[in-house]
């Protein structure tokens, strides 16, 4: 006990130590920042925790029952994802709501006339959000995922619904490979195979259509009431079905089967276990989809996980993009506005840069705009726009 309370004495001046290298006007600035940054962050994540979840667990639990303390751990385990949400807004509003607060106070005015700068009065602010940016990334990427798939399978057990970590619905799968002429040595590359299954639990591919155009001119059909991928004889293999080919004559062939080996490949697995939403992926594993993606020829699906990976890291961006308006906006406040111009300055400007960023989303998505740019162009808009600010706000 003496020994912690020692090790603990020893921390706490060590951090003393090392706080008051950092300037004065930068710790004052930095307590300026802080009441404010935690109000937001609580202010955001309250109002988004609320639309977003806690309306829908309580008509779950006034319509279908769900227990009270299910519902409490679903809102827990969801927290940080809203959380990491309110990061980039809260720092917009802290560092609108802490340089007004200066400026109202004439405070900045009298900063600028012992010879400090605007721009060395924001350092602080930009500092701060450097770290919230670090913090959105660990929280967005180490957290958020692991959290919502915790919460999706409590809430599917306590519904009554049989759920497993290897679970998907409506499998659909498309395989690229060489379609080979029998009757000649001519072959071309193109879409081989065109598979779905309705269902996969617990390693099983449940009510399965494969169609296959592997050889050229001919159309072969399986339908099968389940399939599972056979380790030792490294092929998938389907259960109670039957094959329909159609030749190019026109003639048909149907056989009936009790068990088949199909060459399909272990990626068909890989896209079944794979969240639906890349909320739920980490930057691993999001590289991964869009790996497979890219392999079964789903071009859509393969761009859309491109556009999400580079988000992955615009969302943390976000917090020093928005601490550089606020800072800028701050400084420029008219007298008299007080929280109220900020909080509703805030509110329209964090709006205008998530219009922004659905939007060329959604033409990332659609290939109209390459990932990258689709990504990343509001964020350079923004920093734009906020350089603008700073420089009026400098004069």
């Amino acid at each position: 006990m003496l020994n912690n309370l020692f090790q603990f004495s020893r921390f706490q001046k060590f951090v003393e130590r090392k706080w008051k290298v950092i300037p004065l006007l930068d710790r004052w600035i930095i307590f300026e920042l802080l009441p404010p940054l935690f109000f937001s962050i609580a202010a955001f994540t309250v109002v988004s925790l609320s639309v977003g979840v806690v309306f829908d667990l309580i008509r779950k639990i006034v319509e279908i029952g769900l227990p009270f303390s299910i519902a409490i751990q679903i809102l827990l385990l969801k927290l940080p994802s809203f959380i990491v949400i309110s990061f980039p807004m809260a720092m917009l509003l802290s560092t609108l709501l802490a340089y007004g607060t200066l400026n109202e106070n004439s405070e900045i005015k009298a900063l600028k006339s012992i010879g400090i700068s605007i721009y060395r009065l924001i350092l602080p602010g930009l500092i701060l959000s450097i770290f919230m940016s670090y913090m959105t990334f660990i929280f967005n990427n180490n957290i958020v995922p692991s959290t919502n798939r915790n919460a999706e399978i409590i809430l599917a057990n306590s519904l009554g619904r049989s759920f497993s970590s290897e679970q998907g619905e409506d499998i659909i799968f498309s395989k690229k490979g060489e379609i080979l002429d029998p009757y000649s040595s001519y072959k071309k590359r193109g879409v081989t195979h065109l598979f779905y299954a309705w269902k996969f639990v617990d390693g099983q591919m449940l009510d399965v259509t494969v169609i296959d155009f592997s050889k050229l001119g001919f159309t072969q059909m399986l339908k099968a009431k389940k399939g599972i991928w056979n380790n030792n004889k490294n092929n998938w293999e389907f259960f109670e079905g039957d094959i329909l080919t159609l030749s190019p004559d026109g003639s048909n062939t149907r056989t009936k089967f009790l068990s088949f080996l199909y060459p399909l490949g272990t990626d068909l697995t890989n896209i079944a276990q794979l969240p639906k939403d890349a909320n739920d992926m980490n930057l691993g594993e999001a590289t991964t989809a869009m790996e497979l993606y890219q392999r079964s020829g789903n071009i859509k699906e393969a761009r859309r996980m491109k556009v999400r990976i580079q988000e992955k890291f615009t969302l943390p961006i976000a917090c020093s993009v928005f601490a550089l308006i606020g800072c800028s906006f701050g400084v420029m406040q008219k007298k008299g506005g007080g929280r109220s111009q900020s909080f509703g300055l805030s509110i329209i400007l964090i709006l205008i840069y998530y219009v922004l960023s659905f939007s060329f989303s959604s033409l990332g998505v659609k290939g109209i705009l390459n990932p990258f740019i689709a990504a990343w162009s509001p964020v350079f808009l923004s920093m734009l726009g906020g350089g603008f600010l700073l420089k009026q706000a400098s004069k």
